[in-house]
């Protein structure tokens, strides 16, 4: 079992589009399920299921641009156990000038920087996306 769930999806993710699969499955939670609804919203990835049948299961179709390049061209794990990163709304960071998305958690839930920003809700800055 890991101590960072968030970065071990993060990282099959990125080994997956490496491979150049068109899907992956990998262990589900609730958390990760809500990373990536966001992920979809935002145009990063194709489709997404989870299974409520114990154990979990998170299926994720990567999505293709027309020359085999992927949606998503990075992904970094901001906030970590060790290390807790936390922003207020005007605080929240542009990826890459606007072409990229952070990923937060608020007590609205887990959503994207530009939705947090249009809220004014702070929170758990988990990933950015680009």
């Amino acid at each position: 079992m890991t101590s960072d769930p968030i970065s071990d999806m993060l990282l099959r993710i990125r080994n997956a589009i490496k491979a150049g699969l068109p899907s992956l499955e990998l262990p589900g939670s609730r958390i990760k399920g809500e990373i990536a609804k966001v992920m979809k919203a935002e145009g990063y990835i194709a489709d997404f299921t989870l299974t409520n049948a114990l154990p979990r299961v998170l299926s994720i179709e990567l999505k293709y641009n027309n020359d085999a390049d992927s949606a998503i061209r990075g992904l970094r794990r901001e906030s970590k156990p060790g290390l807790r990163k936390f922003c207020g709304a005007q605080d929240i960071p542009t990826v890459l000038g606007g072409m990229g998305t952070a990923i937060l958690s608020t007590s609205s839930g887990v959503i994207s920087g530009k939705e947090a920003k249009q809220r004014k809700l702070g929170g758990e800055l988990l990933c950015t996306i680009w």
